[in-house]
């Protein structure tokens, strides 16, 4: 074979080999961080994130038997220059969700809802407004089985100018056609836990924030879980950033739950050894819903999740998001609780 040749076969392949790279290759920085010697500890791990690009982390561990343990690196506020607090408040987003299914639930046990009342007979005049709703159960909203379509996925969504209230949020994901027929498929929406806390607002007579407060976070002396940026300091809660974008977003409110992570961390282990729940409600709760969440909206990312073969609830808070910076945060959040496991292992042998 000719060079001529050899220069002719190249120009045809090295093209489609790039584009098989591009496609089934990570980004760099995701394959340092993924294939990285696991470090010793956790902090180690957290400065690592800062290194390949992240503002700031806060890590919470709480394993059974162990005091619980709190990690921080990079920084709080980036202009400042203001360390990162592990103390800090965190715009939490959909892990909300776990706090308003509990809620669902207790009000359910309560006699005050049930699970197949339908969308329509509380709110009738969404009937013409939203597909179906003569037939989507609150048990499907929970599931999210309602096939209602997701309003931050309306392409009109104003990130920047988040909606002022509920019900102008609920605008983006009305007279639009269903994703599916109730209970058909699943698909995640925002739409069904907005819709779920307006019935829980109709049926309490005041705000299901306050409701949550008496039946979950006092009982749990949760003193530092908030229901909205309005309801906080600003200076507590942690500042957040969007890759590409310069300045903090921590004020643009999208009506998150913020919390510190040991107060989810707190929240979470109830979830899940059950002592937030009465026999009956711990039955209706595992009926419908999950025991563990991630949250994402712009400048914060977060995880929270029970591991049982450790016995150990780890609470990961990111105040970066765009980019890379989920399956980054992913990436972290697993090898820290590879730490923890090796850890755990090394102390049994």
């Amino acid at each position: 074979m000719n060079k001529k040749t050899i220069i002719h076969i190249l120009r045809i392949v090295m093209p489609t080999i790039a584009l098989i790279c591009i496609i089934t290759l990570p980004p760099w920085i995701l394959l340092r961080a993924w294939i990285a010697p696991l470090p010793t500890t956790v902090q180690e791990q957290l400065e690592d994130g800062i290194d390949y690009g992240l503002d700031g982390m806060i890590v919470y561990v709480d394993q059974a038997g162990k005091p619980p343990v709190h990690y921080a690196s990079g920084w709080h506020n980036r202009e400042h220059e203001i360390p990162a607090n592990p103390q800090a408040l965190f715009k939490i987003a959909s892990i909300s969700k776990l706090y308003v299914a509990a809620a669902v639930t207790k009000l359910v046990s309560e006699k005050r809802l049930a699970l197949d009342e339908t969308l329509a007979y509380h709110f009738p005049e969404l009937t013409n407004r939203i597909e179906n709703a003569n037939h989507i159960t609150l048990r499907f909203m929970i599931q999210h089985r309602s096939g209602i379509p997701n309003l931050t996925d309306n392409p009109n969504y104003p990130w920047d100018k988040p909606p002022k209230s509920s019900r102008e949020a609920l605008e983006y994901a009305l007279d639009q056609p269903a994703n599916f027929a109730p209970n058909e498929d699943y698909a995640y929406s925002n739409t069904n836990y907005l819709l779920l806390t307006e019935i829980m607002d109709k049926v309490l007579g005041y705000s299901h924030q306050q409701y949550i407060k008496e039946q979950i976070l006092t009982p749990l002396h949760l003193t530092h879980t908030f229901g909205s940026l309005n309801d906080v300091d600003p200076n507590e809660v942690m500042s957040g950033y969007y890759v590409g974008w310069e300045p903090d977003i921590k004020m643009n409110n999208h009506g998150s739950m913020l919390a510190t992570a040991e107060d989810v961390g707190i929240f979470l282990r109830a979830l899940n050894d059950g002592s937030l729940f009465t026999n009956e409600e711990q039955a209706i709760y595992a009926s419908v819903y999950f025991y563990e969440h991630t949250g994402l909206v712009p400048g914060y990312q977060s995880i929270a999740k029970y591991h049982k073969d450790i016995d150990t609830v780890v609470i990961q808070f990111v105040n970066t998001s765009g980019g890379d910076m989920w399956t980054l945060s992913e990436i972290l959040y697993d090898r820290i609780v590879n730490i923890l496991e090796t850890k755990k292992n090394n102390e049994t042998k």
